[in-house]
């Protein structure tokens, strides 16, 4: 009996899909991925089977997070595809793979996005050729650029902590005005546009943008306090007498509990004393708190989120239920751009727990975590009146 072409065919295709000269990933809604081929595969030195369910942002460099959660994720939501997008991602062994990617999501009628295809193509070549014409540049431009570099460094008697000062204070003014400027003109201009008539695909496009506003505002927050905290001014306090305590805790719960509604946050809260604190800073700390107890908790339990002042101590703790943290991950917990191998953040730069840290020792308290099989518990004390720095 002949063979039937369209069983050939069939083998043919998958055949072709699973040993292309380019990567195929195929992501939910929610960046994870569902599948992969082998090309991609063998090219990031991770099993097909490792790859599922991963974040695709997991497997790029830290530049290519930020870039990502900054450019990529958002341009995509506004446009439906993206082309010729450079990433570096990581390789199981540690090394970077330079690439080129493609992207574009695939929506039902009603606009609901359905998942995202991405192609990847190798650029190491192409980078190495790039990188040569700058360096070829960078040297016949060198003997030069060294000695005006040398004779304006002589003439002004710069010193290497005058030339780190100056370094430090431009990045965060870029961060603090040329960034959080745009950023507010386009939050106003989106709010202008939902109160207009719009129809309903430009309402989703203008609620898309007020959420990438949101998340680019925290990322930069985020970023800047790692910049004050690392280089130089640290985190400043703005220390007072708070009897209001309460309700910002309450807000920042119900704020979330908003915003996620499928989870559910149990609060027990009893300050009896007034406390000497950051209200606006403490807020943040929770914050970070709440959301990292989404992201990684069980969200078929409650979060419980408690705080009270007892013997001149303010203690503040959010648990959650779910697969304890592994013994290795606790121990670079609180580090910046930690984001753990085995769960990772729903998104994000892996800041949120080292700005609580820090938070918390700004404020001449403690903030340590406990994870087993039953709980996983965060835990903040800080004296009533601190003595801080």
């Amino acid at each position: 009996m002949p063979e039937d072409p369209n069983s050939t065919f069939a083998e043919d295709l998958a055949e072709l899909y699973e040993n292309a000269p380019c990567g195929y990933l195929s992501l939910r809604p929610d960046g994870r991925i569902f599948k992969s081929n082998l090309t991609f595969s063998r090219w990031i030195g991770v099993s097909q089977l490792d790859l599922l369910d991963k974040k695709f942002s997991e497997l790029l460099t830290l530049s290519g997070r930020m870039f990502y959660e900054t450019h990529f994720s958002p341009l995509l939501r506004m446009q439906g595809f993206l082309e010729e997008v450079a990433f570096d991602f990581v390789t199981g062994d540690g090394k970077k793979l330079p690439v080129l990617a493609n992207a574009k999501e695939r929506r039902d009628d009603d606009g609901n996005l359905q998942f995202t295809r991405v192609v990847i193509f190798p650029a190491a070549q192409r980078r190495r050729y790039e990188r040569d014409l700058v360096d070829k540049r960078i040297a016949a431009e060198g003997a030069k650029s060294e000695a005006i570099s040398e004779r304006m460094l002589a003439e002004a008697g710069l010193s290497e902590e005058l030339a780190i000062a100056e370094l430090r204070e431009q990045f965060i003014a870029v961060l603090g005005h040329d960034l959080r400027n745009p950023l507010a003109s386009m939050e106003g201009g989106s709010r202008m546009l939902l109160q207009e008539e719009l129809s309903p695909r430009a309402q989703r496009i203008v609620t898309l943008m007020q959420g990438s506003v949101q998340r680019m505002s925290g990322l930069i927050d985020n970023v800047l306090d790692f910049a004050r905290g690392r280089l130089g001014s640290g985190f400043a306090l703005r220390l007072d007498a708070d009897e209001l305590l309460d309700p910002v805790l309450k807000q920042i719960a119900e704020e979330l509990q908003l915003g996620t509604p499928g989870i559910s946050i149990e609060t027990n809260f009893n300050i009896t004393e007034k406390v000497y604190c950051d209200r606006d800073r403490i807020g943040q700390m929770v914050s970070n708190l709440l959301g990292n107890a989404i992201t990684y908790g069980d969200a078929s339990r409650p979060i419980r989120f408690s705080a009270g002042t007892k013997s001149g101590v303010l203690e503040i703790s959010v648990a959650n239920s779910g697969v304890p943290i592994a013994q290795e991950a606790m121990e670079r917990l609180f580090q910046p751009f930690f984001r753990g191998g085995v769960r990772a953040s729903q998104q994000g730069l892996g800041l949120g727990l080292y700005i609580a840290s820090e938070i918390a020792k700004a404020h001449g308290g403690s903030l340590v975590v406990t994870s087993s099989s039953i709980e996983t518990r965060f835990t903040f004390q800080m004296p009533l009146r601190p003595t801080t720095k």
